[in-house]
């Protein structure tokens, strides 16, 4: 039990250390390339967040396991959302750039409804065909960060370049690596310490299942978005979110299903559709630029409420 506790608190240690040290690194480097926060936080900072989520997945997928694998992303995507934007704008009401409302919230959107339409068609079946489609609207996503980079490169050329020598290209690299491997371990410790001490007090394994393991791979996303926020840093915090909810179904559900074509269970169509929704939500409440703490407290709220669902639903 003690061995328990002393990993719940190590993990906590690395997963803040981490976080702290990858949103330091990513912004850092967005300056030395100048691109502006948002495409760092849609490439780097949100695929290596999302690294448990593939790495669960490509395992789950070799052994053949797809609806650990479709689930996982599913779940994570609302997690994302729901307690990751929620607790971030509680926290600090997150500034949403014009780019993240009119083309990253629709993509992710586009996304989630793009595996509606695949699981339920006959028969009820990612195939590798779809894989490759998925990998195909994930390489599009790629050609627009990358034309968002080079745009941002020209607004920068009159950057000082006094700023830039405060911390040197390789040291935040350093930064970055050394942070996402924090936020792995400690994510990974977080998890087993917290199921090792909830068995202890008697909970039972679904419950278990249901909240502190399905919330676990999506630790670093919540890390990282949280600290973005307290540095005052909503472009990397809200572009972490979005970005991982692309990346998770276009990269990861498209190479899990090149890998072993994904069973997809109706069931999940009410977990899609809830997707659906709060993605659109998440639209809604950035209409004016800006997700208020009352908007976020409604999301996480919202989250919840799933929660509660799912131990109902078992």
């Amino acid at each position: 039990m003690f061995f328990s506790f002393l990993l719940l608190l190590v993990g906590f240690f690395l997963v803040s250390f981490g976080a702290d040290k990858l949103v330091e690194g990513a912004s850092n480097i967005a300056k030395r390339l100048r691109v502006s926060d948002l495409v760092i936080g849609l490439t780097i900072v949100s695929f290596g967040t999302s690294a448990p989520e593939l790495a669960v997945n490509i395992v789950s997928a070799f052994k053949k396991n797809s609806e650990i694998a479709l689930g996982n992303i599913i779940g994570s995507n609302i997690f994302n959302i729901l307690a990751v934007a929620g607790i971030s704008a509680m926290i600090r009401p997150i500034e949403v750039h014009y780019s993240t409302l009119k083309k990253e919230i629709p993509l992710s959107f586009i996304a989630a409804l793009t595996v509606l339409a695949l699981g339920n068609k006959v028969p009820s079946l990612i195939t590798r065909g779809d894989g490759i489609v998925l990998l195909s609207f994930f390489a599009i996503f790629l050609a627009y960060v990358f034309e968002m980079a080079k745009k941002d490169r020209s607004m920068f050329e009159e950057m000082e370049k006094g700023k830039l020598k405060e911390t040197s290209l390789i040291i935040s690299i350093v930064y970055v690596v050394g942070g996402l491997i924090g936020l792995t371990f400690g994510g990974r410790w977080i998890v087993t310490g917290a199921t090792d001490v909830a068995k202890f007090f008697g909970v039972s394994d679904k419950l278990i299942g249901l909240t502190i393991v399905a919330a676990g791979t999506s630790i670093p996303e919540l890390a990282t978005s949280v600290t973005a926020m307290i540095k005052g840093n909503s472009e990397i915090g809200l572009g972490n979110i979005v970005g991982s909810n692309i990346f998770n179904i276009f990269f990861i559900l498209g190479a899990t299903a090149v890998i072993n074509p994904v069973l997809y269970n109706t069931v999940l169509n009410v977990d899609l559709t809830l997707l659906l929704i709060v993605t659109a939500l998440l639209t809604i409440f950035s209409k004016d630029l800006k997700i208020n703490r009352l908007e976020g407290l409604l999301l996480f709220l919202s989250y919840i409420g799933y929660t509660v669902y799912l131990i109902i639903r078992g």
